[in-house]
């Protein structure tokens, strides 16, 4: 089929196979639809991101610490509003625990820099200059007057950028990871977060939807992956993700290939997309076809009980993130495919799209009313199919509630 063909047939080829393990298009589902309208995207004033700069000078305090760095990053932007990106010449923001953050950057840089950023002290520096300089007089400038001062760096800033802030620091600074830091300050959504974050989780569900319409026989995973991506543009969304039929299905991050669709299949979607720098994450496994075999209604409705299993011991502050696995895990294992479970139950997510906290064994850390994560348990029979349900939730005061349309048992 040429794909010309196949981008043609939105919401009319649904008669060429039966779509199962996939919501019915009820009225209660309204968000699986092709015509989906999403709920309006919020805007991030300037109002966010003093309270963030404020909340990050309250986490250095209490951690006696005196200066946050970072380079353009995901936290970068957190903090800012803005990610200039990384390249040869140096983009810095430094936020001090008294007085006001800057930004060191190249002189042609300031201009956007200011418009883009929250932070307005933006100082640039000439084509011919050392950067560095800049940084060095503002580490001098900040310095508590009786001791060393005490900095925090952002986790990505890379190897030769912290041997000259450690030169230009000298021994006035002691520097340490700012990963705590950051991952204590994010791991909470707030309200502004989620809007944007259900924004996305709306406009993937109406994306896939569009695009389960439209298989047809014969086409490629490639194609179908690349309809998918059309889907979340058409509604102001860049995304994409994995397309993976049949045997293909089975390993959890493989595809998209060359594999063509045939009728009496198992089709693995697993996407999301990005609104205004917050992500979604969602996988559906259906059957393709008008009679789905026993095991793949057995395994589809195992892997749904051991996500409900999660999603109902979900409670904040007295269940573990690693608990939230093990529930999961439990139920697999008792029915019998213990073995073919092979990661982690999930991971939060946000700006990025894998981000603290994590699903699995090993993380004691307690679930906390504004974590955002997904619940994605999965049973992967190498050669035959894979099975994987992901949806995305939030601890709110009293449980989980679950931001996406889970599909129903078969």
């Amino acid at each position: 089929m040429e794909r010309r063909e196949f981008v043609a047939l939105v919401g009319g080829t649904a008669a060429a196979g039966r779509i199962v393990g996939w919501p019915e298009w009820r009225r209660d589902h309204p968000n699986i639809r092709p015509t989906v309208d999403p709920p309006q995207e919020p805007a991030l004033g300037p109002e966010v991101f003093a309270r963030r700069l404020d909340r990050l000078r309250t986490e250095l305090t209490t951690r006696k610490l005196d200066l946050f760095v970072a380079a353009p990053s995901t936290n970068f932007e957190y903090f800012t509003g803005t990610n200039p990106g990384r390249s040869e010449r140096l983009i810095l923001l430094l936020v001090p625990t008294k007085g006001d953050p800057a930004i060191v950057c190249p002189s042609f840089e300031v201009d956007r820099v200011k418009q883009r950023s929250a932070v307005s002290d933006v100082r640039g520096w000439e084509e011919q200059d050392d950067p560095w300089k800049q940084v060095k007089t503002f580490l001098r400038a900040v310095k508590p007057a009786s001791r060393a001062g005490q900095g925090a760096i952002e986790a990505t800033l890379d190897y030769a950028s912290f041997l000259r802030l450690s030169d230009g620091g000298g021994s006035d600074w002691r520097w340490q990871t700012g990963a705590p830091i950051t991952e204590r300050l994010r791991i909470v959504k707030y309200p502004e977060e989620v809007a944007l974050i259900r924004r996305a989780i709306a406009i993937t569900e109406a994306s896939i939807a569009a695009t389960f319409a439209a298989l047809a026989p014969g086409v490629s995973e490639r194609e179908v992956a690349a309809k998918l991506s059309e889907e979340m543009r058409a509604r102001g969304a860049p995304g994409g993700g994995l397309v993976q039929f049949g045997p293909s299905s089975a390993m959890p991050h493989g595809g998209p290939g060359g594999g063509q669709l045939a009728k009496e299949m198992v089709v693995l979607i697993d996407c999301g997309c990005e609104v205004s720098g917050y992500t979604s994450d969602i996988t559906r496994t259906i059957w393709y076809g008008d009679a789905p075999s026993d095991e793949f209604k057995k395994v589809f409705n195992l892997v749904h009980d051991a996500q409900t299993a999660a999603m109902t011991l979900g409670k904040p502050f007295t269940v573990r993130c690693q608990e939230m696995d093990r529930a999961a895990r439990k139920v697999i294992t008792d029915g019998g495919y213990g073995q073919y479970f092979t990661h982690r139950l999930g991971h939060g997510m946000g700006m990025d799209g894998h981000e603290p906290p994590y699903m699995v064994e090993g993380n004691d850390g307690p679930l906390e009313p504004g974590n955002v994560f997904t619940i994605e348990p999965g049973i992967y029979q190498p050669g035959k199919f894979g099975v994987r349900i992901e949806d995305d939730n939030i601890v709110t005061e009293t449980g989980i509630e679950v931001l996406s349309q889970r599909p129903a048992k078969i």
